[in-house]
């Protein structure tokens, strides 16, 4: 009988809840809404207000700079607060009543402040969510549970798509009216988040009054953050793999679809991916991840038809899949419970910070020398930081 209740015990503790079912479910909405703009914005800058390869890497970096503090300070919040849910809520009401403001937008600048206040939203929100799910989950699921949610938001970003393609092909609607439709999935989004996503009940540490930011975090975090800060230089907007996909061929009515593609290889791979790094460990899983990243840049810049775009947008996928569960549940594996809020939130930072230059950079190094020598610097600096992840300490799950 013992035995039996010990089973039953550790099939409940592996199963992955309530919190992370709805929380997926409000990131598969939110996403439905993001890309069916998202995919369509470079071309709209491009043809319709005339900007520029560099100014979209701006406008892109920029955004997700400004998101990156955000999630810092929402973070650290969460960790001195006995609740998170009024974050997560909040934050992705912003983001629903910003994004369709882009169907009014008359220039690059308009779009960029668009962009920047849709991203204040998704840096209030993502620092607490992460945490409330890992505070939600066993530790052995922890990769599979992350893995769940990227599942559903590449679900979201590959209905998005398609959504949009239908409305433009079907219907012959413009962009701008496409991007007003995304306001629907929006709303129901905030509907969902409010109703479905329940607090874990914690207790807040005993110095979170006076807790400064970056303290407690081990040094583990730290290099891992290190790491990950030098892949993001070479990690630009994939606002310029659409491009690079127009440049190939790839007609504009079709953007879409080659983007849900890349959805469609992301949903499929996320939970394989993240329950992978549950079993043979973070570190191997991202190397691997990495790896693909690289192989997959280097190829783009020697792609020379438009099949080439298509087949390695699907192989983008892959990587997606081996890395975002295995990033986001190993930041929980390395720091204390009490601050892991803080830890999402400087993960984010560092991910954000190296944003801005490294879409900047790639739109430098594509304007003056071309895509390959720019696909080319970003595969060269994941190999970096592939090998400097083998330099890391193993991280015990908590």
């Amino acid at each position: 009988m013992t035995s039996a209740n010990e089973a039953k015990r550790d099939d409940s503790s592996r199963r992955l809840g309530r919190n992370v079912h709805v929380l997926s479910a409000v990131a598969f909405l939110n996403d439905v809404s993001t890309e069916m703009i998202y995919p369509l914005l470079p071309v709209f800058l491009t043809t319709v207000l005339g900007a520029s390869a560099g100014f979209i890497g701006a406008i892109e970096g920029a955004a997700e700079s400004t998101a990156a503090l955000l999630k810092l300070a929402s973070g650290w919040w969460s960790d001195r607060m006995q609740r998170r849910k009024p974050l997560v809520v909040a934050g992705y009401a912003l983001a629903s009543v910003m994004r369709p403001l882009v169907a009014i937008a008359q220039s690059a600048t308009q779009v960029l402040l668009i962009r920047v206040s849709d991203r204040v939203g998704k840096g209030i929100r993502n620092s607490p969510r992460d945490a409330l799910i890992a505070d939600s989950v066993d530790p052995r699921v922890r990769g599979r549970a992350f893995g769940f949610l990227g599942a559903a938001d590449s679900a979201g970003a590959l209905l998005g798509p398609l959504i949009a393609f239908a409305l433009l092909s079907w219907f012959a609607f413009s962009l701008r009216t496409v991007f007003w439709f995304a306001a629907i999935p929006g709303a129901i989004t905030v509907i969902v988040a409010v109703v479905g996503i329940r607090e874990v009940a914690r207790q807040a540490p005993a110095d979170s009054a006076h807790v400064e930011l970056g303290t407690h975090m081990g040094g583990r975090f730290w290099a891992f953050l290190a790491v990950v800060f030098v892949f993001t230089l070479g990690n630009s907007t994939d606002a310029f793999l659409l491009l690079r996909a127009k440049e190939l061929g790839v007609p504009v009515a079709l953007a879409p679809i080659l983007w849900a593609l890349l959805s469609g290889v992301k949903s499929i791979s996320n939970i394989p991916g993240g329950s992978l790094s549950d079993r043979i460990g973070r570190r191997p899983t991202l190397v691997a991840g990495w790896v693909v990243y690289a192989l997959v840049y280097l190829l783009f810049g020697r792609a020379t038809q438009a099949w080439h775009a298509w087949a390695l947008f699907a192989a983008y996928g892959i990587f997606f899949g081996l890395t975002e569960g295995a990033q986001l549940a190993l930041v929980a594996d390395v720091v204390p419970k009490a601050r892991r809020g803080m830890a999402y939130g400087w993960y984010y930072l560092a991910i954000g910070v190296g944003a801005l230059p490294a879409s900047i950079m790639f739109g430098v190094f594509w304007d003056r020398y071309g895509s390959p020598v720019a696909f080319a610097v970003g595969a060269g600096l994941a190999m970096i930081a592939a090998a400097g992840l083998f330099l890391l300490p193993t991280a015990t799950k908590t």
